[in-house]
């Protein structure tokens, strides 16, 4: 005999994988309502700059919550279920919906407040997960989700950027990314990618010149190149040389990407490295910050025909990887002073209670600080990299 509990969370999980893309918060609305006698139900989705969350319907003229001081942003941050009293003596409870640590959002649900809430938060939080899986697959059909990311128009070149972009974090046994580009609704050229195997973790973290959708290009066309070398199964070095003679064929020379490239083995922790330009990498290990320095070879499509020559570095288990673009660690205070490793340093230390989800957010708003809150004028790229190890 099947149990109570099994049937409903099966009955919301078909209701969900069969409704239409641009019908699922209807669907898990009527699911809920059914199976859980919900009240109201609402998916919020956080937007691009990371600072709030964003009903995808309702009313007309609906303000966005805070990811900061908001209780679905509690939820949102700390990635946990949180339960807070609502009118009438019912309670509300707000679910992440996350994909493989890669953070979309928040299930809100206000249930009758009968004491049950917590013995179907579990089943509520799963029904979460599989909503979210579900959105991600219904972005390749509908704009109705991506549309409700954004708090402002994104720029031409943004709208590029994100889209070329993978999830921005990560979680698995072996580590935990994070990563967040400035200014979200405007960026460029700046750009990361990741890719992993049961055997391999592979990151870029590039920089390309220019600015606008002329930036955005180059971008495009160098991180394309070195998938699709990835994709054929070839080595780091290989992969610049071949993204270095895709970009040189377009530009000749006229522009080129700065990009780090890192290649570790999921069991060991070995890696190889390739250091093709400005981005730059401190660790955190043990409670020190270090910058780590890499042999300085030229950025792809500079010359024609470079040649890359990968080395080797080595992650330890409770090591964290902060890698940042020219737009983090060369930025000017008002009065001239540039950010520099040693206060990139101080804000990596402050932040490291914090997951590798929470820390590009955070440094980011640190570096917005030492800007004196004045708006990018470059973009602006962090990537946290936390190793667990097996």
């Amino acid at each position: 005999m099947v149990s109570p509990v099994t049937h409903r969370f099966a009955t919301a999980e078909r209701a969900l994988r069969t409704a239409a893309p641009h019908e699922l918060v209807d669907a898990v609305r009527r699911t809920l309502d059914e199976q859980y006698a919900a009240v109201a139900v609402e998916l919020l989705m956080a937007d691009y700059g990371l600072t709030v969350l964003q009903p995808v319907s309702g009313p007309p003229g609906r303000e966005p919550l805070s990811v900061y001081d908001s209780a679905a942003g509690r939820a949102f941050g700390a990635q946990e279920p949180y339960v807070e009293p609502a009118d009438g003596g019912r309670v509300r409870a707000h679910l992440p919906v996350t994909v493989r640590g890669d953070r979309l959002g928040v299930l809100s649900v206000t249930l009758p407040g009968d004491g049950e809430v917590p013995e179907v938060l579990g089943e509520l939080s799963e029904i979460a997960q599989v909503l979210g899986h579900e959105v991600v697959v219904a972005d390749r059909a509908t704009d109705l989700y991506l549309r409700a990311r954004r708090r402002d128009r994104l720029t031409l070149a943004a709208e590029m950027q994100w889209q070329l972009l993978p999830a921005r974090s990560r979680t698995c046994p072996e580590y935990a990314l994070g990563a967040q580009l400035e200014p979200a609704y405007a960026v460029h050229g700046d750009s990361f990618d990741w890719s992993a195997t049961a055997d391999r973790l592979t990151l870029y973290v590039s920089n390309g010149m220019g600015e606008g959708t002329e930036a955005a290009l180059l971008t495009n066309l160098a991180v394309n190149a070195l998938r699709n070398a990835r994709r054929a199964g070839l080595p780091i070095a290989d992969q610049a040389a071949l993204a270095d003679q895709a970009v040189h064929a377009h530009y000749g020379g006229r522009r080129y990407l700065s990009v780090l490239m890192l290649d570790v083995e999921l069991a060991t922790g070995r890696a190889q490295v390739v250091d093709a330009g400005s981005p730059r990498l401190l660790r955190l290990r043990e409670g020190t910050v270090e910058r780590v320095d890499f042999e300085a070879q030229l950025p792809l499509g500079m010359f024609e025909e470079t040649d890359y020559v990968p080395q080797p570095f080595r992650v330890e288990p409770g090591d964290r990887l902060v890698l940042v673009s020219d737009g983090v660690h060369a930025v000017a205070s008002p009065g001239g002073e540039v950010y520099g490793d040693a206060a990139l340093a101080r804000a990596i230390s402050s932040t490291r209670l914090l997951p590798a989800a929470e820390v590009p957010r955070a440094v980011l708003r640190e570096l917005r600080g030492h800007r004196g809150g004045s708006v990018a004028e470059d973009d602006a790229l962090v990537v946290c990299l936390d190793w667990h190890g097996r």
